[in-house]
């Protein structure tokens, strides 16, 4: 046999010429076209190589291979398992690539990462239990200030509070809110010999003043440039009581009128920086959860307990029903069974008759159930006490004080 005419030649036989096609030449490099034969040109049609069939399975996946081609690769891949495997996940991705389904990612995305990163390696200097729900709330709300737009942070925002027996509101920005925030939690960098954002000098107590002082000390309105420092400013807080040891926890912080001890503030701070953040995310349409369950009973059973000398203040002031009965250490007065449902839920009983005197069960005189969240919106003075509770039963002066009294607990 003639070597020179190739394996597939038999003797007495023309010699087949075996030709690999090699890559496609743009039109513009192409210095003279085939000529056309009777009847139009046709390209020659040799078998491929393994090689140069593997080479167009990306091609074969996106349907971007001629009929030739998409016929050689397809024979081949009935008679070749590695292709085959390789050309089915090619196609599996394709398929990934025309998906119907929005490429957005989920808002929610940050939250759970970062819950579920902390759940399985704990911090080496562990956040303590009651500074948690501030840790949270605050770490939530950056996630929601990172994904707005620079427009979205002058997106007007209108705050709720109650004073008295009527709602008020204040408009403001997005910008704004994390002001008034940060203004806020300076009553507890003070208290723990940190910075004042409002500077050196003599600064306002009440949460209010403070709020008004740094809105009016701003040469414009303010901008995104705000959430660094608000930031910065509450991860000093979460570090400075990590590391301060447990008896910094009861160390007072003033409010003005009234003060707290430090875990009780964290979580009056927790409290306020989810529902402003809640009245940003309505501002600039963003998905926005409540805090997770445990956070959200400490904040129900905060507001629980600054009920009774609530109430007592507004009866001192003429704005809730007299105490009826004398509480001495054998009688201690009257209750309201406040039964919050759903998340974060639980039973308080809330002394009527004294600040001082713990609620019994054994001296209920009315009953009020509403959802926790529901519960929560009342105290931040979004909803109104007519519209807030869902059962009643009992006493119904009782009722109205009591809730009253939560409406009450709002403020700027």
């Amino acid at each position: 046999m003639n070597q020179d005419q190739g394996d597939g030649a038999r003797e007495g036989e023309h010699p087949v010429e075996r030709r690999i096609p090699g890559p496609r030449a743009a039109a513009d490099d192409c210095e003279k076209l085939p000529e056309a034969k009777p009847g139009g040109w046709e390209p020659p049609g040799p078998p491929f190589s393994h090689r140069v069939l593997t080479s167009l399975l990306g091609a074969w996946a996106l349907a971007a291979c001629s009929a030739e081609e998409t016929a050689a690769v397809e024979e081949h891949l009935t008679s070749c398992a590695p292709c085959a495997d390789e050309a089915l996940r090619l196609r599996d991705a394709v398929g990934l690539l025309h998906t119907d389904g929005t490429l957005d990612l989920d808002p929610m995305l940050r939250s759970r990462v970062l819950e579920g990163c902390l759940g399985r390696r704990p911090a080496r200097i562990p956040v303590p239990a009651w500074a948690a729900p501030y840790d949270a709330e605050t770490a939530r709300l950056d996630a929601l200030l990172r994904d707005i737009g620079d427009s979205e942070w002058h997106a007007p925002v209108r705050l709720k509070w109650f004073e008295g027996e009527r709602q008020v509101n204040r408009k403001t920005t997005v910008a704004g809110v994390i002001g008034h925030l940060m203004a806020v939690d300076g009553l507890v960098s003070t208290a723990l010999g940190l910075d004042d954002p409002l500077g050196e000098g003599d600064r306002p107590v009440s949460p209010t003043e403070r709020t008004e002082s740094l809105w009016a000390s701003a040469h414009r309105p303010p901008t995104r440039a705000v959430r660094v420092p608000w930031r910065d400013q509450s991860h000093t807080l979460v570090r400075t009581v990590s590391f301060a040891g447990r008896g910094v926890a009861d160390l007072s912080v003033p409010y003005g009128g009234f003060a707290l001890p430090l875990h009780d503030a964290l979580l009056e701070r927790a409290f306020e920086c989810w529902i402003h953040g809640g009245d940003i995310a309505d501002a600039v349409d963003y998905p926005y959860e409540p805090p997770a369950a445990a956070h959200l009973h400490d904040m129900i059973d905060l507001a629980a307990r600054l009920l009774p000398a609530t109430l007592a203040g507004r009866r001192r002031a003429g704005l809730a029903g007299p105490a009826r009965h004398l509480v001495t250490a054998g009688r201690p007065g009257r209750s309201l069974h406040l039964e919050v449902e759903g998340r974060g839920g639980g039973d308080w009983y809330i002394a009527l008759d004294s600040p001082a005197a713990l609620g019994s069960p054994a001296h209920t005189v009315a009953q009020v159930a509403l959802d926790g969240v529901e519960f929560c919106r009342l105290v931040a003075g979004h909803v109104s006490p007519v519209e807030a509770a869902a059962g009643q039963e009992g006493d119904r002066e009782a009722i109205r004080d009591v809730l009253s009294a939560a409406a009450s607990l709002s403020r700027l």
